[in-house]
Order: structure tokens, then sequence, then C-alpha cells
């Protein structure tokens, strides 16, 4: 009898146990993941046309033109991380850096607003020397690519730095209501966590840094903290720093989406396009939006900027290159003791990115032609990098 009790006693005791190892046990990944996907984030769709700069006389291609041909790229080492070279990115609207003929050196990073680097293996990505930082996307059907290959692609590339979305705050572009962003970089950031947490995750680049943008931010910061219960976690803080108006119904980046009422928008001209003083105002107001909230030991991302207003306005080539290279002058030099990035001797920005190779409805800032050859601004970019070598 009293081994019978005592049997029972054990088995009662391990059932126990083992009741308490499954509740207490991680979730498998393939759980979590569905937990993820059945978060339901509302979709805002705007169907706004693109206006971002003012219309002239020249006629825009209806599309960018395919590249014809791969170009063979000499190896080249990458970056030093906060060296000159690795804080230059460029980025590449055609996805596949290999359609250029690079001048050395080479800018240190890139982006294709996509996760696909178009580099074969990690020799290929290595002998490139520009490291990639790859892009989600939020569309009206949820978050490009999806959870799983999201998750795939974190796991197999482990340490990289994440952007969720572009421009959430343009209606032709991700278009997010704060709402919106704050559903979908949750299930962005759990989903890159999960396989990798050596990653980093960078919240997407609103257009430009204004009193306006930055209650959108406000706003998402409140959201996320409503539908989660807790402050929303970035490793590094994304902006854009492009110089637009920002005006219903004018020419620019308009109105964010979910405030179709704000009357507190910026009416930049065009002749205040290429003003590397608002370009600095917009990093320091940045800068201090982050201290006031706690955030300021974080790197902070400039991952577009340059000139996008066409060549009739007087945006000859020579007035881009001046102000590509006043712009690195100024980056690299800006600092402040009370708001820089204390682990990087106090700068205001970490890394900047120049828009773009090439793209056909902005080509005034072009690095290079259709079929892939220097143009001056290029020649310029790389004899600043070569210049300035430590």
């Amino acid at each position: 009898m009293q081994q019978s009790i005592r049997r029972l006693l054990i088995l009662l005791l391990v059932g126990l146990g083992l009741t308490s190892w499954l509740h207490a046990r991680p979730a498998a990944p393939a759980r979590i993941l569905a937990g993820l996907e059945a978060i339901p984030c509302t979709a805002h769709v705007s169907n706004a046309p693109e206006t971002l700069v003012p219309s002239g006389e020249a006629q825009m291609p209806a599309k960018q033109t395919p590249p014809s041909g791969l170009f063979e790229l000499t190896p080249e080492e990458l970056a030093l991380p906060h060296s000159l070279r690795w804080r230059i990115g460029v980025g590449i609207p055609d996805g596949n850096p290999h359609v250029f003929d690079w001048m050395s050196p080479r800018p240190g990073w890139y982006l294709n607003w996509s996760t696909n680097p178009f580099t074969t293996s990690p020799a290929e990505a290595a002998a490139l020397g520009m490291e990639f930082t790859p892009m989600l996307r939020l569309g009206k059907d949820g978050l490009h690519p999806g959870l799983a290959a999201i998750y795939r692609q974190a796991q197999a590339q482990p340490g990289m730095v994440w952007l969720v979305g572009n421009e959430p705050d343009v209606r032709w572009q991700d278009d997010a209501t704060p709402a919106e962003y704050a559903c979908q970089y949750y299930r962005a950031w759990r989903t890159i966590k999960l396989a990798d947490p050596s990653a980093q995750v960078a919240i997407g680049g609103i257009s430009q840094v204004t009193p306006l943008r930055l209650r959108y931010l406000d706003a998402v910061l409140a959201s996320y903290q409503q539908q989660f219960g807790a402050s929303m976690p970035v490793d590094i803080w994304n902006i854009h720093a492009f110089v637009l108006r920002e005006q219903a119904g004018e020419w620019g980046v308009d109105l964010p989406p979910g405030f179709a009422d704000a009357t507190d928008g910026l009416a930049w001209d065009v002749e205040d396009h290429d003003d590397l003083g608002l370009v600095e105002e917009q990093v320091r107001r940045m800068r201090l939006w982050m201290a006031e909230r706690g955030e300021r030991a974080k790197p902070l991302y400039i991952t577009e900027y340059g000139i996008l207003i066409p060549e009739e306005f007087g945006f000859t080539p020579s007035r881009v290159i001046n102000f590509m290279i006043g712009s690195f002058d100024l980056l690299d030099s800006l600092t402040d003791e009370s708001l820089g990035y204390p682990l990087d001797g106090n700068r205001l920005v970490q890394r900047w990115l120049w828009f773009s190779t090439r793209y056909y409805l902005y080509p005034s800032g072009d690095l290079f032609t259709t079929d892939g050859e220097p143009l001056p601004p290029l020649r310029a970019l790389s004899g600043y990098l070569r210049a300035h070598a430590k």
C-alpha cells in the first residue's frame, strides 16, 4: 500500500515538473512567428500621387531603364569601422551594385530598398567592399518580405543592421499612420531579434526632420506604448535629411498619414533645397529630440539625402557636387558635447547615405550614366575619399 502511494506521489511530482517545464520552455520559433503574423496591423492606403518636386518642362522617362550588363570590379576591403569611408554610403535603386563601374575607393555601405544584396556569396560580398544594409518595406498587405523570410535571412546573416520601412510619413512611400507603423515595427523587431539577438534594428527614416515630422514620431512612440505596453525599442535612430515643402497639395512631402489637419508644415522653397544650414538644423533637431526622450546614447544614421529637384531649376552638376562635398565636410565634423553620441566622440551623425547611383525620377544627384559609367559627382565622391583616406 505504501509503495503504491509512493509511486503515485512520484508520478504526480514528475507530471507537475513536466508541466512546469512545458510552460517555462521557450516557444518554438514557428509558434512565435505564427502569433506575430496573427497581430492585426490595420493598413492605411492613401493612394496619393507622387509630387515630390516641382514640375518643369523637362520630360522624365516613364520608368527606369534596366542596366545593360555587369562590371568586373576589383576586390576592395571593407571599410574600417568609424573611418570616413565607413560613414559614407550610397543608395542603389537598380538593386545590384555590379551594374556600375565604380572608381576606387568605393563608398563603405549601400542599401537598395530591399533585403536582397545582389551578391551571390559571402566572399563576393566581402570583395565588393561595401557593407549591405537590408530594408523591410510596408505595403497594404503588411511587411515585405514576410516574417518567415525575414527570420531566415536574419538567422543566416547575423549581426546586420535592419531598416524597418522607408519614409512611413510619406503617402506615396510606405504610407503608414503612427498606429500602423508601430504595429508593423513590433512584428519586425520581434522577428529579427528572435532569429538574431545580435542584429541591430533601426526605425524607418522620416523624409525630413521638422516639428511636424517629429510629432509623427511622437505619435508612433505613444501608439507602440498603448498597443504593446512597453517603450518602443530602437537600436539605431534613422532619418532622411531632404529640404522639401510639407504642405497639402503642394510639391514636396505633403502631410504625414494621420495628420490631414496639420497646419504647422514648413514651406521650404526651391532655393532652400541645397541649404546645408537647413541640413544641420535637421540633424540638431533630431538629436535634441532623442536626448529629451532618453535616446542620446544611440547612433543616428541618415539613410537618404541629396538633390532631387531637376537641373532646369538651377541644380547643375557643379551645384550638386558643391552640395555633396559640403555635406561630407559638415556631417563628418558635427559634434556636440551635450547631444552627440558618446561612443563616437559626441558626433551627431554616425553614417550617411547619398541618393543615389541613378534614378529616373530624380536624376540630378545621379552618380552614374544609364550605362553604368561614372558621372562627375561619382568622380568627386571617390576623389574625396582618396583625399581623406587614413
